[in-house]
């Protein structure tokens, strides 16, 4: 099955976090969109790996990708290794996307920067035809261009991507992992994203980034390229 974009994320929902709106946008104007998580969070403070299973796939439904897998990277662990690239070129050659969107270049939890190595290095050698993966090379393919999303640091972003008519459910695919949010009924330890504030910050990082690119509300991408366009018409 090809696929137009492929977004990576080094736990299972630093996708939402970082452009969950800007997908769903992408698949309501008609991309096959696949979610394509490192590891399974499972040295995260909250929840289980049983419990955040469900919660990506609930995910997934509400951003309308039409797959979700799991490379089951060793979390807190994770590096560019051959075994590591092989499992992300594997996916990449198997899907075929135009796109591929992962982590900033650096962020507060190491992993973030960490898969964006790992990704961006796999997409360059996924279209080597003498990187052999499974015996051949011969399905050999390279993403046409790599985007990479904000989490928690600020980096200064290439575009914002306006997601004014998604925000909500942006916001709803974000909580769907709601063992990482702010619960009041909740009995595990209290974390930076589990805090009251970390839900209002989502809605109003959106809001920031908006205003400044002249929506109400948008996300923050970079590129690894430069972008070029035919007209001056095309940025705003």
């Amino acid at each position: 099955m090809k696929l137009d974009i492929l977004a990576f994320g080094a736990h299972p929902d630093d996708i939402e976090i970082s452009v969950g709106g800007t997908l769903i946008a992408e698949v309501q104007q008609g991309k096959k969109l696949g979610l394509i998580d490192l590891t399974r969070g499972e040295m995260g403070t909250r929840g289980t790996v049983e419990i955040r299973n469900q919660e990506s796939e609930e995910a997934r439904k509400i951003i309308g990708a039409m797959v979700r897998e799991n490379l089951e990277m060793p979390d807190a662990f994770l590096e560019t290794n051959a075994l590591n690239l092989e499992k992300v070129i594997r996916v990449i050659r198997k899907y075929q996307p135009d796109i591929v969107i992962t982590n900033a270049p650096s962020d507060r939890h190491p992993d973030h920067g960490h898969a964006a190595s790992l990704v961006v290095e796999a997409c360059f050698k996924a279209g080597l035809r003498k990187y052999i993966v499974d015996g051949t090379g011969e399905n050999a393919w390279r993403p046409k261009v790599v985007y990479q999303y904000m989490q928690f640091y600020h980096h200064k972003p290439d575009f914002v991507y306006d997601i004014s008519a998604v925000i909500d459910q942006k916001l709803a695919c974000v909580l769907a992992h709601k063992s990482q949010f702010y619960n009041p009924d909740s009995n595990e330890p209290e974390t930076v994203i589990a805090s009251p504030q970390f839900k209002e910050n989502i809605r109003a990082r959106a809001s920031e980034y908006g205003l400044q690119a002249g929506f109400e509300f948008g996300e923050p991408l970079m590129v690894i390229r430069f972008l070029g366009v035919r007209s001056l018409s095309d940025l705003h």
